[in-house]
């Protein structure tokens, strides 16, 4: 009778390992090959939005950018110059978008007097790469993506970087860990732990309380996709940032909470702004909030960058605040 419940209880333990394994392995897949929104979509979601005007995107669609990435492939990108200046704002999207979801910042930033470049990160829209890795990889993608920008505009422009989600992290975590390199950053919505999110989606949207299949995707993702999940801790990279960030949420975001702007505002030093938005799901801070969110970048750009600029600031430099 104990040998049936011993051969009992080790066949259920074994079935249970193997589950779970299978478990973090399928996890593991649907994170380095998540599925991309179709980019129809995005541009008819953002066209009836009215947040992308297809007249103004030709019109001021000045080149494409082919940018050699390190990790062996091509980042698609594109240079708008609506405005008579160097200063520029490379935008960063989130996962599963592509580069026209960018276009309402470029718009934005217009308005602020910067034109600006926008790109599909590794794996989506018209970029090469084969997985997605939420900022371990599409840092070093966005450095390439400075250096080249910078080769373009010269060392007098301002440039500064916008980033949205896995953008704003990948941002972080190239101001943090890569290169220090644009004068200020834009976090709109990251999050400070790629695993700490990923054990709190398990739990809330796969109903998993235990963390035992994180792990498991973390090795499989060592093993498959060679970087660990923790190497992607913006919470880490924050510390070391020295330029101006501003840090945006909405209260309302349940996909990656507040609190987690909250906690990189808190462990950054040095120049730094917050704001946290009464109403917008995740990454619809603008969207809900636009004048408020253009008037914030304003008052933010007017404090921490041009202060710092002395005497009188040549056109190239500074542009004077559009009003709406």
């Amino acid at each position: 009778m104990k040998k049936k419940m011993l051969l009992f209880s080790t066949i259920t333990t074994t079935l249970a390992a193997a589950a779970t394994g299978f478990f973090g392995f399928a996890l593991s897949n649907k994170l380095m090959y998540i599925q991309q929104k179709d980019p129809d979509f995005v541009r008819e979601r953002e066209t009836t939005a009215k947040r992308f005007d297809e007249v103004w995107y030709n019109q001021h669609f000045k080149c494409e950018l082919n940018i050699e990435s390190p990790n062996g492939y091509t980042i698609r990108g594109i240079l708008f110059q609506p405005l008579q200046t160097n200063n520029t704002i490379i935008i960063c999207h989130g996962v599963t978008e592509n580069k026209i979801n960018s276009v309402r910042y470029a718009r934005l930033f217009e308005r602020l007097g910067y034109n600006s470049v926008i790109f599909d990160h590794r794996r989506h829209g018209d970029s090469g790469g084969k997985t997605t890795s939420y900022g371990h990889y599409e840092k070093y993608d966005l450095d390439a993506v400075v250096k080249t920008v910078k080769a373009m505009i010269g060392d007098d422009a301002i440039l500064g970087i916008h980033g949205e989600s896995m953008g704003a992290a990948a941002m972080l975590l190239y101001a943090g860990t890569v290169n220090d390199g644009a004068d200020f950053y834009i976090s709109d919505c990251a999050f400070t732990d790629f695993s700490i999110l990923l054990k709190r989606l398990a739990k809330t949207e796969l109903k998993y309380g235990s963390i035992i299949p994180i792990r498991f995707a973390d090795f499989f993702i060592r093993l498959r996709d060679g970087y660990s999940f923790k190497s992607v801790t913006p919470a880490e990279a924050v510390t070391h940032i020295e330029k101006p960030v501003l840090f945006v949420h909405s209260l309302p975001d349940t996909f990656i909470p507040a609190t987690m702007s909250l906690e990189l505002y808190n462990k950054k030093s040095g120049p730094k702004k917050l704001k946290l938005f009464e109403k917008g799901a995740h990454a619809q801070s603008f969207n809900e909030n636009m004048a408020e969110y253009e008037d914030l970048i304003h008052e933010f750009l007017e404090s921490f960058i041009y202060k710092k600029i002395p005497n009188e600031p040549s056109s190239s430099n500074v542009i004077p605040f559009a009003s709406k």
